[in-house]
């Protein structure tokens, strides 16, 4: 198996690729398509039946899908969009890059996911729509967002990049929003090195996001030579986020092991879990009616800095998700956004512990580090 990271560090997550991959991926390089090919469509076909969306939009990463998200919804100037803090900043930036406006709910103390009620209390007469964050792979109350989305009249999106595989009350991620938006970075549950995907029910917001992906044109170059003819239009200020082929097949064939790594995921989530029960560390709640994809393993400790650096000594990665995104000096200086908008997000910003879990580690790895970090304590 390729992908054993070298020396004695373990990182917080990476890729797993094999043979089947490779040779995949080769049989890419031998073909006639190298982009906007036979691939990628694959790929989008087989996304869709995992998650059982009707329509998948692959892109060149999770960012461009979530730029291709707002595109779609029409958010432009003097638009509000309803965001969480915790996440990486691109949930937010998105919303900036069609000129509109992200205003920041609160998170759920025991989740960090999106506090459905703070979500609601943030809306104004200018909002346009609400983006949840299957925070660390765990979905939202999808029930809760989508009633008020209903009843305000709002577009619901899911950014779910941590989140490819998990289910809420039984129904696959992909299927709870208008639109949801995946990664495929490499240390998410699949990877084709960089990557991502919107996926709908909405043929009308997918085509939108097909010509947004590439610079607003009409028809690809595939579409064109097998009508063979070389006519197109630009209708759209889009811009180059296709994907290659070659990464899609990468993805195609990661996903077939995509049951069995949410599986290996949750074991290890449950070792730590056992590990910690009556000490003070303590794991984010799991919801009882949602599956976790557990793209990452956050606890929460007051030591955190210290035990931070006690882990990164002893070679294990440790790491932190995240800044919320209000307290980033660009939103502080640009925006004018303070400390205070988001109390509870901020609270858990100076306690939360990202600790090492991809599919590729085992029992004792996660021995190692409770061991590190129990005594650090």
């Amino acid at each position: 198996m390729v992908g054993q990271f070298p020396g004695s560090f373990l990182p917080y997550g990476r890729q797993i690729i094999d043979d089947d991959d490779i040779a995949t991926v080769a049989a890419v390089l031998r073909s006639d398509w190298l982009t906007t090919g036979p691939a990628v469509e694959r790929f989008e076909a087989d996304v869709c039946a995992f998650t059982g969306a009707r329509h998948g939009v692959a892109v060149s990463n999770g960012t461009a899908a979530l730029h291709a998200t707002m595109f779609a919804l029409d958010i432009g100037p003097g638009d509000e969009v309803i965001v969480s803090p915790m996440t990486f900043a691109a949930t937010a930036n998105c919303v900036l890059y069609q000129g509109g406006t992200p205003v920041f709910a609160d998170v759920d103390p025991a989740t960090l996911l999106l506090d459905p009620l703070s979500a609601e209390a943030a809306i104004t007469p200018h909002t346009k729509a609400i983006i949840g964050v299957d925070y660390a792979g765990q979905p939202c109350d999808w029930d809760a967002l989508r009633a008020i989305a209903n009843r305000r009249g709002l577009a619901l999106v899911a950014d779910a990049c941590h989140a490819l595989g998990a289910e809420y009350k039984g129904r696959k991620v992909g299927t709870l929003a208008d639109i949801t938006v995946f990664s495929f970075h490499p240390v998410k549950h699949i990877t084709t090195g960089e990557g991502g995907m919107c996926m709908t029910d909405n043929a009308t917001l997918a085509e939108k996001m097909r010509h947004f992906r590439s610079h607003g044109i009409t028809t690809t170059a595939g579409q064109r030579e097998k009508a063979g003819g070389w006519f197109y239009e630009m209708t759209d200020l889009g811009y180059n986020y296709r994907i290659t082929d070659i990464q899609c097949a990468l993805g195609s064939s990661q996903l077939k092991k995509l049951p069995a790594w949410i599986k290996k995921r949750n074991a290890l989530a449950r070792a730590y879990d056992a590990a910690f029960a009556g000490t003070s560390i303590k794991p984010l709640v799991q919801r009882d009616d949602c599956l976790h994809a557990y793209h990452l393993y956050v606890v929460r400790t007051p030591e955190r800095n210290a035990v931070f650096k006690r882990l990164r000594e002893n070679g294990i990665g440790a790491n932190v998700h995240y800044i919320p995104v209000h307290l980033h000096p660009y939103y502080r200086e640009k925006l004018g956004m303070k400390e205070g908008m988001c109390p509870v997000a901020e609270k858990a910003y100076g306690e939360i512990l990202t600790l090492p879990l991809w599919a590729g580690m085992d029992n004792q790895a996660i021995k190692r580090v409770c061991s590190v970090l129990l005594e650090a304590l």
